[in-house]
């Protein structure tokens, strides 16, 4: 019997997904976490074979809590499920250990490859994602700047990149505006830009523009 957590927080989400892993595994377990803290709750508690993850959720650092999981539960294949653009995350998520990234928009046929291949120990790559990496390939010995940047900065960024304001940012983080301020501006210094406009050309420059 196959074990199977969703950490997701939307409940309607976390349906679709149980209704299709109880269609193509019969019999199954399937549990359920709605932020990084219950995840980890579950994860303590009990065995599982696979797990999906979403990479927006509030009041978790989900780069963070994917890196615990490699570290700590290192046999528990994990597949992340989003909507959160694969040019910017993929790659970041991939490297700190899950074995796959699957969009939300992604086809029925789709999520069922995915997951057969996850489970089965094998990698996840979409064609999006083929093609990122390959036009991505000839920039090896041009390093991405954004790379040096640390998850919460990668974060920020991201949020910074999409429009959103200091103020929104402090609010959607639960951070202090200061605190964010105080990261935007090690951003800047570690990219080497100097205003936002310069950031998003650097930013289109690697593919990583939302």
């Amino acid at each position: 019997m196959k074990h199977f957590l969703i950490i997701d927080d939307h409940v309607v989400v976390r349906s679709g997904i149980k209704t299709l892993l109880s269609d193509m595994y019969k019999p199954c377990t399937i549990d359920e976490a709605n932020d990084g803290y219950s995840a980890i709750e579950r994860l303590g508690s009990t065995v599982y074979d696979m797990a999906m993850l979403d990479i927006q959720m509030p009041n978790t650092d989900t780069l963070a809590l994917m890196q615990k999981i490699s570290a700590e539960y290192p046999h528990l294949k994990v597949l992340v499920f989003s909507m959160s653009p694969e040019n910017i995350f993929a790659q970041r998520y991939l490297k700190a250990g899950a074995m796959g990234y699957l969009n939300k928009d992604s086809s029925l046929e789709e999520m069922q490859k995915a997951i057969g291949l996850v489970l089965n120990g094998k990698k996840y790559i979409s064609e999006t994602l083929l093609d990122i990496l390959a036009s991505s390939a000839g920039q090896i010995t041009n390093e991405n700047p954004f790379n040096k940047l640390s998850p919460r900065e990668f974060e920020i960024a991201n949020l910074l990149l999409s429009g959103k304001t200091i103020s929104q940012i402090s609010h959607a983080l639960q951070l202090g505006v200061s605190t964010v301020g105080t990261h935007k501006s090690r951003i800047f210094e570690k990219l080497r830009v100097s205003n936002l406009l310069e950031m998003k050309d650097l930013a289109n420059s690697y593919n990583l523009a939302n």
